[in-house]
């Protein structure tokens, strides 16, 4: 590294004269439970009531996208028409939820629900088109060996006082 930038460098950091100790570098750390807090007071404030009995809530994007909220923590201030949902959000693609969402679904989802339908029928491909399945001809019981060949006649292997490997139904 050049020494003269090295030296800049050096005299940027140094706050005092030449004893004192060098500047630290603050780092503020922003947790997810301070900004909660300060949600929450801000909607104190505003007179928000808790809606309870919600189970699920889902917000339709333009791109087809669904932010899924699975049992949210939901408020409502009437008077500032505000409505807050909070808890952990999802990001799913409207076909990931097609049983229980239709019903929710408005003219703009059904909508995207056909395009979604019509690319997936471009797809596949089309009923005319044979589809190859390989004839299966063979003899399973040549491909075994003959039964007759892997029995072990007991009478004989005690007169031989053989002991088979093989374990005999």
């Amino acid at each position: 590294m050049n020494p003269e930038k090295l030296k800049k460098l050096q005299a940027e950091v140094r706050i005092g004269g030449k004893g004192m100790p060098r500047r630290k570098k603050k780092v503020v750390h922003q947790s997810a439970a301070t900004d909660d807090k300060k949600l929450q007071s801000t909607l104190k404030k505003l007179a928000v009531n808790n809606i309870p009995g919600i189970e699920e809530v889902n917000m339709m994007k333009n791109d087809g996208n669904v932010i899924h909220f699975n049992n949210p923590r939901t408020q409502a201030s009437l008077q500032s028409n505000i409505f807050a949902i909070t808890g952990h959000a999802e990001t799913k693609n409207i076909a990931e939820m097609l049983p229980g969402i239709l019903n929710h679904l408005g003219s703009d989802g059904l909508s995207h629900l056909r395009k979604l339908a019509s690319a997936t029928r471009e797809r596949l491909p089309a009923d005319d088109e044979e589809v190859d399945i390989p004839d299966l001809v063979q003899n399973f019981e040549n491909a075994m060996g003959s039964s007759e060949n892997n029995e072990v006649n007991v009478d004989e292997a005690i007169e031989t006082k053989h002991v088979p490997t093989e374990t005999v139904d």
